[in-house]
């Protein structure tokens, strides 16, 4: 996969996981106040303390999406692989994906399931398209013939 898709993949992973980091936002908010306003305990639990820890795992997904989002841009402007940390970021939120779309299934339905799956092809194309061996020309009639002659020249006997 050359870079005219590589370039347009990262982008777009990009452009969606910043979306998505302000819909998990705005959802873990609206949770928030639904249990705030309703200020009930679940098994105890304080109704303050519960509107806090979905208010801070809201923010911390937002921003472990927004960071994820930039480490794409980053590497569609660069044109180049991600780096350690970074990719090991992508890895994991592409793991989470997965498994939140096995969750889905059951608990939302059909379409949520099918927008996880898009964002994790997105995540793992932007990653295969810079893996290993990217940089290195392995497309389509790059391959040296075993003689050592120019591709596509004529085959001597």
């Amino acid at each position: 996969m050359g870079a005219v898709v590589r370039r347009p993949v990262a982008f777009v992973s990009a452009i969606v996981l910043f979306a998505e980091a302000v819909g998990v936002v705005v959802l873990n908010g609206i949770l928030a106040t639904v249990v705030d306003n309703q200020d009930m305990s679940l098994a105890g639990m304080d109704p303050g303390a519960m509107v806090k820890g979905t208010w801070a795992i809201g923010i911390v997904s937002g921003v472990y999406l927004l960071l994820c989002g930039l480490a794409l841009l980053t590497a569609g402007i660069r044109d180049r692989a991600p780096g350690r940390v970074a990719r090991v970021a992508l890895i994991a939120c592409a793991v989470v994906h997965g498994v939140l779309g096995a969750l889905t299934v059951g608990l939302v339905g059909w379409t949520a399931f099918a927008v996880l799956m898009v964002v994790l092809g997105l995540i793992v194309l932007t990653l295969v398209a810079y893996g290993p061996g990217a940089d290195r020309g392995q497309g389509e009639g790059t391959e040296r013939p075993a003689d050592g002659a120019e591709p596509g020249a004529p085959a001597t006997a």
